[in-house]
C-alpha cells in the first residue's frame, strides 16, 4: 500500500524506480513511496569508531612493532556528491562489512604511515603521526564518501624491548635534564641574589646620596632664610631711625621756626619801643631838628638791627636745612648698602652721632668736645 516514508536526522534514506528518474535521497524528512513499484534503501549516518590494529609492521629504522590505531568516521553529508559515492559503495552492504571495508583501508594507511617514520617519532610526537595518518587516508576516504572525523594512536607495542630501552635512556635523560634544570635553577638563583644584592648596595648608595643632597640643600635654603630675615631686620631698623632723623629733623625746622618768629618778634618790639621813644620826644617838645635828627639815627639802628637779625635768621635756617638734607641722603645711602647689615648700621650710628649739635652751640660741625 502506498504511503509515506520518514527517516531521522542522522539516516539516509534512498528511493528508486517507478516515477523517479534519479535516486531520492532524503535525510531527515519523509517521502512518497510505491511498494513493490519502487526500492526502499536506509544507510546510517551515525558516527563509527573503529579500531585499526596492524600488528608486526617494520619503521622506517627497521624495527618491528605494533600499532593500534582508533578512528571515528561517518557518511559524508558535506555534499550530494558525497552522498552518491556512499551509496554507490555502501548501499547494498550491512553495517559490519562497511565498517570492515574503511578499517581494511585505513590499515594499510597506517601500515604505510608506520613504515615511513621511525619509533622515537611515533613515541615522542603522536600528534604530528596523527596528522600524517590523516592526510595519508582522506583521499581514499572521500572516493568511499566517508569523513574522517578523528584519528589517534591507541597502543604501539613491541617483543622486542626496543620501547622499554627507549623508555628508559629516555627516563635516563629526563634525570640527566633534571639535574642540569637544578644546577642552573641554582645558578640563575645565585645570579638573582648577587643582582639583588648588588641593587640593595645601589639603593642604598642612592638613598645616602639623596638624603645627603637633600641636607644640603636644606643648610642652603637656611643660610638664604636667615640672610633674608637679616636683611630684613636691618631694613626694618633703618626705616625706623630714618623715621627717627625724619622727627628730628621736623623738630629741629620747627625750633628754627620759633626762633625766627622770636627774633622777628623782638624787631617788632624794639620798633614800638622807637615809635614810643619817639613819641616821647616829640611830646617832650624838643626842637624839631633834634627830634627829626634823633628820630633818623633810631630809625637808621633799628633797620640795621632789623636785618641783621634776619640775615642771621636765615643763614641759620639754610644751613639747617641742607644739614638735614646731607643727613637724608647719607641714610639713604647707607640703606641701600646694606651688605654687610651690622657694619653700615654702626657707621651709620657713628655719622649720627658726629652730626648732632653741641649742647653749648648751635653748629653741627662742633663734635661736642
Amino acid at each position: 500500500m502506498a504511503g509515506f516514508l520518514t527517516c531521522g536526522p542522522n539516516e539516509l534514506l534512498v528511493v528508486s524506480g517507478f516515477g523517479k528518474k534519479k535516486p531520492a535521497m532524503i535525510t531527515g524528512g519523509r517521502v512518497f513511496y510505491w511498494p513493490g513499484l519502487q526500492k526502499c534503501s536506509r544507510i546510517s549516518l551515525n558516527v563509527m569508531t573503529i579500531m585499526i590494529p596492524t600488528p608486526d609492521v617494520y619503521t622506517a629504522q627497521g624495527v618491528l612493532i605494533s600499532v593500534t590505531g582508533i578512528t571515528q568516521v561517518k557518511i559524508s553529508t558535506q555534499s550530494k556528491e558525497l552522498l552518491e559515492r556512499a551509496c554507490c559503495n555502501f548501499l547494498s552492504k550491512s553495517k559490519m562489512a562497511v565498517i570492515e571495508l574503511i578499517q581494511e583501508t585505513l590499515e594499510g594507511h597506517q601500515r604505510s604511515a608506520v613504515s615511513l617514520t621511525t619509533v622515537e617519532d611515533i613515541y615522542r610526537d603522536r600528534q604530528a603521526f596523527n596528522t600524517r595518518m590523516i592526510e595519508s587516508a582522506s583521499h581514499d576516504m572521500v572516493n568511499l564518501g566517508v569523513e574522517i572525523l578523528s584519528y589517534t594512536i591507541h597502543e604501539v607495542y613491541d617483543n622486542l624491548g626496543y620501547l622499554s630501552s627507549l623508555g628508559k635512556s629516555r627516563i635516563a635523560e629526563i634525570h640527566r635534564d633534571a639535574r642540569i634544570g637544578e644546577a642552573l635553577a641554582r645558578r640563575d638563583a645565585r645570579i638573582v641574589q648577587s643582582l639583588a644584592r648588588e641593587k640593595l648596595v645601589e639603593a642604598q648608595l642612592t638613598n645616602k646620596t639623596l638624603m645627603a643632597q637633600a641636607e644640603l640643600d636644606f643648610l642652603c635654603k637656611k643660610e638664604d632664610y636667615e640672610k633674608e630675615v637679616y636683611s630684613q631686620r636691618a631694613m626694618a631698623e633703618n626705616a625706623y631711625e630714618l623715621q627717627a632723623a625724619k622727627a628730628k629733623q621736623k623738630n629741629m625746622n620747627e625750633k628754627m621756626e620759633i626762633e625766627v618768629i622770636d627774633r622777628r618778634e623782638r624787631v617788632t618790639l624794639e620798633e614800638q619801643e622807637t615809635l614810643r621813644r619817639e613819641k616821647q620826644l616829640q611830646s617832650a617838645v624838643k626842637q624839631v631838628a633834634d627830634a627829626e635828627k634823633y628820630k633818623t639815627e633810631t630809625l637808621a639802628a633799628a633797620e640795621k638791627q632789623k636785618t641783621i637779625l634776619e640775615a642771621e635768621a636765615e643763614a641759620e635756617a639754610i644751613r639747617l636745612r641742607g644739614e638735614a638734607e646731607a643727613f637724608l641722603v647719607q641714610k639713604r645711602a647707607d640703606r641701600r648698602s646694606l651688605r654687610p647689615p651690622m657694619n653700615r648700621k654702626a657707621e651709620a650710628w657713628d655719622e649720627y652721632r658726629k652730626g648732632q649739635p653741641c649742647s653749648a652751640c648751635t653748629s653741627t660741625r662742633c663734635l661736642g668736645y
